[in-house]
């Protein structure tokens, strides 16, 4: 079964390749959807797949890249779409 989930990250997530590395992530987790800057400096994810790989993913945006410094994370879960591939916006 599938689920998909929208995420807003927070902290430093933008200009430390949050979203190159968020798309190597779901790419190793079979992972489809998106991730993008939004204009107020956070990185909006949208990650739909197994539910175990998507809670894997979410964890890992706790995290994010080295160079990150992530303070929350808001998810919602979203009604499940079709994605071909995950793509960086």
């Amino acid at each position: 079964m599938k689920t998909c989930v929208r995420c807003i990250v927070s902290g430093r997530v933008q200009g430390v390749f949050f979203r190159a590395n968020t798309r190597h992530q779901a790419e190793r987790l079979n992972i489809t959807g998106y991730a993008r800057n939004l204009h107020d400096g956070r990185v909006e994810v949208v990650a739909c797949g197994e539910p175990r790989d998507v809670e894997q993913l979410k964890d890992w945006l706790r995290r994010g890249p080295e160079a990150a410094e992530v303070t929350g994370i808001a998810t919602e879960v979203i009604t499940p779409r079709e994605f071909s591939g995950f793509s960086v916006g």
